[in-house]
């Protein structure tokens, strides 16, 4: 049975990212792409995917604004579909997760299904409807899949663990030592921004999106400040058309082998042209993030990974 597309006439992109889908002539081509690949609703297939994930991306806004990007874990089920339009979570924040304070009903939320060695991923974006002892459920707003580029294959084993039990728990100001060494030694990380906007109508709210790259592909320019580059995509921009309206961004960074985490936020800008660009080999562009805040957690994450498979999509690209 076949899956329609968006059914709805207004654009499923907002402003910014259609400003930014013009600025490449390709706005024409991207709403036909969206319009056949982006829904209001999860078709089964996703449904499915979401079902045996032993974790998900999420990202929210807090009161003041700040943008996060957390990580939700659980034994595959832990996130369910009562129907296509409506997702039970069962699970806690982990401890020291910005999760724990952002986590209310009537948030805009966004979701990140991610299958590392599946190289699968699909994208949510909604609203929580409400929260409770146990979880949370959320009204799908958009759901679309993305293609494999740049993810890691790794494969995973859950350990036991209790969210409650507390965690070493480092504030972050400026980026020391310990953070700038996990930056630097990253192949992987997650980026949630928002548009949030009633201009934006149903194309409006957080997304949270994965970012790859060989391991370094990360800058660290200073104590405050890094460099990433951005590869080709699916041109559908949606984490600098969020930027192009609002620069607020939230990153998250894992330390694969120890369980740590690292969560930052901050501002963040693009920068589209430049002899800067040619230093990394295969960027398209940079991302230049600005740290203002954030949480190092030891040990919080109670997943386990093997070492990475190299991505073949990363083999046209260079080192800073």
């Amino acid at each position: 049975m076949a899956n329609p597309g968006w059914s709805r006439t207004e654009s499923p992109f907002h402003a910014g990212e259609l400003a930014i889908q013009a600025r490449f002539g390709a706005q024409e081509q991207i709403d036909k792409q969206g319009r056949r690949m982006i829904r209001d609703y999860l078709p089964d297939q996703h449904r499915q995917f979401f079902a045996q994930l032993p974790l998900v991306i999420v990202g929210t806004v807090d009161t003041a604004d700040n943008l996060w990007a957390s990580i939700l874990v659980g034994k595959p089920g832990f996130i369910s579909t009562t129907d296509s339009r409506t997702v039970q979570i069962v699970s806690k924040p982990l401890f020291g997760d910005p999760l724990t304070t952002t986590l209310a009903a009537g948030i805009n939320i966004g979701f990140l299904g991610i299958e590392l060695h599946s190289r699968r991923r699909n994208r949510l974006n909604g609203t929580v409807i409400q929260t409770h002892v146990d979880g949370f459920e959320v009204q799908v707003g958009q759901s679309f899949g993305n293609c494999p580029q740049y993810i890691q294959s790794r494969m995973f084993e859950l350990d036991e663990y209790d969210a409650a039990v507390p965690k070493p728990v480092y504030q972050v100001t400026t980026l020391g030592d310990v953070e700038q060494a996990m930056i630097r030694e990253a192949d992987t990380f997650f980026i949630a921004t928002a548009y949030q906007d009633e201009s934006a109508g149903v194309a409006g709210g957080v997304d949270v999106s994965h970012r790859g790259g060989k391991a370094g592909f990360v800058r660290v320019d200073d104590d405050c400040t890094l460099t990433i580059p951005d590869f080709s995509g699916n041109c559908h921009f949606n984490t600098f058309g969020n930027l192009e309206l609002n620069p607020r961004a939230g990153l998250l960074f894992v330390d694969f082998s120890q369980g740590n985490l690292l969560y930052l936020t901050g501002t963040a800008k693009v920068i589209w042209e430049g002899a800067e660009i040619s230093r990394y080999q295969g960027a398209e562009r940079l991302l230049r993030f600005y740290v203002e805040q954030g949480y190092r957690v030891e040990g919080s994450l109670p997943l386990r990974w093997s070492n990475p498979e190299f991505s073949p999509f990363l083999a046209h690209t260079g080192s800073w």
